[in-house]
Formats: structure tokens, sequence, C-alpha cells
């Protein structure tokens, strides 16, 4: 097969930004090449019109433009006639697309269209319990509804983007993200900085930071040599306006965690690794995701993770055998587990190694990618029937 994916972000250095979403998609972009299948990679909104080769994938960039007015439709009719005329000349057989911000919306392909349930914006603010504007969530139904199938990457994520939209459940199909895990081993998983506490994500507030302020504080009454670091980018906050959530969380943090808390901002994905195989504790209190892949990288370098107990990450973790599941707003609770695995080296120690087998069992990116070959053949052999 010749499979195509549709995407704003891809880990590439003339990609102007990768997250999450984009590690997902080249993770299974290239597991698909070394299994035989061709993958060419369309990625919008760039700096240039230019083709790259990338261990074996074809990645397309496409130039982001405005037009003199509804730049948001005229700019999708251009990706629909680029991406069109290379279906042709490349006989591609199947698109792959994301739900955010519905880009699928006013495009016809010449071939089938599965949408991945990245995570839709009326998701996320179904989740953070606000209000989505009516454009958006119109472009977004507009976009699923064209789609011939859905992937979700946990059924929680599935599920709840059915409800909101209205969608058939039979042809939504739940199929993890996935890991080369040969990418993420720990030699030396007892060998850690004693009592430090790792956050990576986005730096805003649906992903509990301003709780995980507070769960410091909390922590620091207890042991007050614990460590908090930060990676991640700042972003704005939608409650209250103010430009950085970071300076929210400084408002927040008590003296002693104003000095004891180590922000790096947005570092390299290549220097990630280094700093979670550094943590003794690696924390995501989110409200909203439809996976998490820092979680499932952490429990394959063998950390012990504390999660949120919400939905989707009940499919990532077994509460108390491989991670922890703590609501965020729980504050007393989640602390009290944090502090638990910094007095108990053992459990610490248990858990990671029950992390690493769960990630061999349901992450692998082999066996990942195998389900999503299926899923697309099906896929085309309804379109044919």
């Amino acid at each position: 097969m010749h499979i195509a994916f549709l995407t704003s972000e891809y880990p590439h250095p003339k990609v102007s930004h990768a997250a999450g979403i984009a590690t997902s998609i080249k993770n299974l972009a290239v597991a698909l090449v070394d299994k035989g299948e061709q993958v060419t990679i369309f990625v919008y909104h760039q700096n240039e019109d230019t083709i790259i080769d990338d261990q074996g994938v074809t990645i397309h960039l496409i130039k982001k433009k405005k037009y003199k007015v509804f730049t948001w439709y005229f700019y999708r009719k251009q990706l629909q006639y680029y991406i069109n005329k290379v279906v042709k000349s490349e006989a591609v057989d199947l698109i792959e697309a994301p739900d955010w911000t519905g880009i699928t919306a006013f495009m016809k392909f010449n071939i089938p269209l599965v949408i991945r349930l990245h995570g839709s914006d009326a998701y996320f603010c179904k989740l953070d319990k606000r209000k989505q504007k009516f454009k958006n969530f119109l472009f977004e139904k507009m976009g699923l509804l064209k789609a011939s199938a859905y992937i979700a990457p946990t059924t929680f994520a599935g599920e709840e983007t059915a409800k909101i939209f209205g969608l058939n459940r039979k042809k939504i199909k739940t199929i993890h993200y996935g890991l080369q895990l040969t990418h993420f081993e720990n030699q030396t998983p007892k060998v850690y900085e004693d009592k430090t506490i790792l956050y990576i994500g986005t730096i805003i507030r649906k992903k509990g930071v301003l709780e995980l302020a507070e769960i410091y504080n909390t922590i620091l009454k207890t042991e007050p040599s614990a460590k908090l670091k930060l990676i991640g980018g700042d972003a704005s906050d939608i409650k209250t306006g103010h430009r950085s959530t970071f300076a929210l969380m400084q408002s927040i943090f008590s003296d002693q965690a104003k000095q004891n808390v180590e922000y790096l901002g947005k570092i390299p994905y290549s220097d990630v690794k280094a700093h979670i195989k550094k943590a003794h504790v690696c924390t995501f209190p989110s409200f909203a995701e439809t996976l998490g892949m820092v979680t499932i990288e952490s429990m394959a370098l063998q950390k012990p993770v504390v999660n949120t107990s919400i939905g989707w990450a009940q499919e990532l973790i077994d509460d108390g055998v491989n991670g922890f599941l703590v609501h965020p707003s729980d504050i007393e609770t989640y602390s009290k587990t944090i502090l638990r695995l910094f007095k108990d080296p053992d459990l610490s120690a248990t858990i990671g190694r029950a992390a690493r087998k769960k990630t061999e069992l349901s992450f692998d990116i082999n066996c990942i990618a195998d389900k999503n070959i299926t899923f697309y053949k099906s896929v085309l052999l309804d379109a044919k029937a």
C-alpha cells in the first residue's frame, strides 16, 4: 500500500513545529516503511514548499498562504489540489488526517480518508469545560463526516468524540500510539536524581500544571529537598487571559518551591530522554489528553509515573501495578503518592519494571503498525465493495 498522512507537525529540522502528535505519526510512518509500505507525509502551514526524504518517508512541506478573503477556505482547496495531484502521480491508496480544526472540511479526495482522533478542539473544550467557537465545531464536524473511518488512540477518546459529533461508533477502531522500544532502553534504572519530579508538556492550564504547583508545595512540607523539573513551551491562559501560564504557576509556588523548581522551557526532543532517565518520578496530572506520548515514553524508560485518573489514562496504566492514577484536583492524595515513591526505592523500581513490561505488551510500534495495516486494508476493501 501507499499511505499518506496530512499533518501540521512532524519531527524534522525543516518543519516549524513538532509535539506529541508529530512523534506518534513519525513512529508509525517509519514502522510502516520498515514493513514494506510506502509512506508520504503532507505537512501544511510551513515556511517553504519543498520535498524531503527522511528514513524512507517522503515529506512534502506545503507553505502557509494567506488570501485576501476566506483564507480558511482557499488554503484548504489549495491543499486539496496539491494532494490530489500527488495521489494521482504517486498512486496513493489512502490518506489519514487529524480531527483538530477540521482541516479536511471543504476538501474532497479521490481516495478513502481515515481521520485519527488525536483530539479535536471540541473534545478538549468538553474535557476543559470551555465553550467552543461554533465555526470550529462546524469545521471539525464537516471534516469528520467526510471520513470513511476513524482511528482513536484510546477507547475513551473515541467514545467521547462519537458523543460530541454523533459519529457511527462501528467505524471507530481503537489503536494506541506506539514506540520504537529499542530507542527507549534504560540500562541503569536505579541511577537517577533522588526525589526529582519531572513534568513534560506544554505549560498550560488543561495539563494540570496549576494543580502541580499546589502538589509540589505540599510535597515540600514533608520532603524539603524535593526538586521539580518542567520541560515544555509556555502558553497563554485561556481563563484569565494571562500571557504566561508559568507566571501563574509562580504565583502559586511557595518561596521554597520557587527556589527548587527548574523550568527548562522547550528543549530538543533528542534531549528529553536523558531528563526522563534522571528523574525519580514522572508526573502528568492532565485534565485533557487523548493518550499522552510522554507517559508511555516514561514508562518504557522504567520510570514510576503518577498520572491523572481520567478516562484515557486508565487504558495506559493499571493503578498500583505499573504506575499510579490520581485525579489532579486531589492534591493531598497526589502528593502522598509521589512521597510514597520517594520513600520506597524498591517500590519505585518495581513499578518501573512493570511499566516497561506494559509498554512491551501494549505499545510496541511493530505490533501497532501491523494493526494499522490491517485496518487500512479493511477500509480499502470496504471502499471497493
